[in-house]
């Protein structure tokens, strides 16, 4: 999810904040991998063995959004604690949040509502529970073609929660004072505990109702990695050269060879894509099958991010990553991400497309043409006013990476 096209500048003082131009690139890599996995349920493609297996399991894009979530939003409180550089107050943390997720939001409820025929006749209740993107808790079922919005409600849900996990990290296991291993150690926990929400959720807490298999404690450890990656980039940036931890040497050493790093994100994937991760189809896994995925899923995340982060800007691959054209893609991720479906579903009532019945490429080439237009329109007329509205009343307008939420998922 993206805001206007800076992201140089940083709205601390103190230490300049570092720039990650490459994590554009990645959001808008890992968009359009939801968009293929969205496209390949729809015309049938998951039963074309391995290959459609490898298309299902690009919902690995959430795991994706949710660690650049993780790292982007837990940077300024990690540099203030480590350098003193300040941090917006928690309440513009709030405000700035709202106005990047809330308005594409609200629009793409409203036309999903209005243009989707299967949405003919939404109850004024259930209206009000998409506006308030409730209705992952309190309904059955989402509204066709905002299916995906559960990993937007996720993430909101991980808004919320971070000034109090940060206040956690920073105060209470770090004693206000610069402790990477001990906040490390205290992300372990918090992720060994994720993996323990998904074992329950295929089990006893099925009772609750199949939210708890899309909530937050079941990707706490996906948000957790992408901490655990500003710990290490901010002990990178700061420590005595030397005497920085071994896991930062780790990180930079891995970064140094990006494409090794994709080989591994998609080893891992294939495997992933095998029984071992469960089911291609939309049934329920089992817990080993849930842990094994999310386990695998963060690994290919971590892989795919970590060049960006860690790795050097003048190498051939940061170049690409940083070309304007791939990093503009990644601004306008958000609007793709929450606009696709209702392409897909439109297409497929009003074109007479048969489901589960037609051509895996040809679909995905016309729904990214239609989807990447709408999104360009929805970040021109829609985000960028509304971001500009951040800064009304500061004295030195300024953007950050910190700024881009960067959900978007199946």
């Amino acid at each position: 999810m993206t805001t206007p096209d800076t992201i140089a500048t940083s709205t601390t003082t103190g230490p300049r904040a570092p720039v990650f131009p490459g994590l554009d690139s990645i959001r808008a890599v890992a968009s359009i991998a939801v968009v293929a996995t969205h496209v390949g349920f729809w015309v049938g493609y998951y039963d074309a063995g391995l290959i459609g297996a490898v298309v299902q399991r690009l919902e690995v894009g959430v795991a994706i959004f949710f660690v650049l979530s993780g790292f982007l939003l837990a940077h300024p409180w990690l540099r203030e604690l480590r350098t003193g550089a300040r941090r917006d107050s928690t309440g513009r943390y709030f405000v700035k949040r709202a106005l990047r997720i809330l308005p594409v939001y609200w629009v793409v409820v409203v036309g999903a509502i209005l243009l989707v025929q299967e949405n003919a006749g939404t109850s004024p209740a259930r209206w009000v529970d998409a506006l308030l993107m409730i209705d992952l808790y309190v309904d059955d079922t989402l509204l066709q073609s905002l299916t995906q919005m559960w990993s937007l409600a996720t993430e909101v849900a991980f808004y919320v929660v971070l000034p109090v996990l940060m206040a956690v990290l920073v105060r209470v296991v770090a004693r206000s004072r610069w402790r990477p291993v001990a906040m490390l150690g205290a992300l372990a926990v918090l992720s060994l505990a994720s993996l323990v929400w998904v074992v329950l959720a295929a089990g006893p807490l099925t009772a609750w109702g199949a939210w708890v298999t899309q909530a937050l404690p079941g990707y706490l450890g996906w948000f957790g990695a992408g901490i655990a990656l500003a710990v290490l980039d901010v002990e990178g940036r700061h420590a005595e050269p030397g005497r920085e931890l071994a896991a930062v040497r780790w990180c930079r050493t891995a970064a140094a060879a990006p494409w090794t790093c994709w080989l591994v994100a998609v080893a891992v994937l294939l495997v992933a894509s095998t029984p071992l991760g469960g089911p291609v189809q939309l049934v329920s896994r089992t817990a080993a099958e849930g842990v094994c995925r999310t386990v695998l899923y963060a690994v290919v995340a971590v892989a795919v991010v970590l060049p960006s982060i860690f790795g050097d800007p003048s190498t051939t691959y940061a170049r690409i990553l940083a070309l304007p054209p791939l990093r503009h893609l990644g601004h306008i991720s958000y609007s793709l991400f929450c606009c696709h479906l209702i392409v897909i579903a439109v297409a497929f009532e009003r074109l007479d497309l048969v489901l589960f019945g037609e051509n895996m490429l040809v679909v995905l080439v016309g729904v990214l043409a239609v989807s990447l237009v709408l999104s360009e329109i929805l970040y021109r007329l829609v985000e960028r006013p509304f971001m500009r509205l951040k800064d009304v009343g500061r004295r030195t307008p300024a953007t950050t990476a910190a700024e881009r939420p960067a959900s978007a998922s199946s």
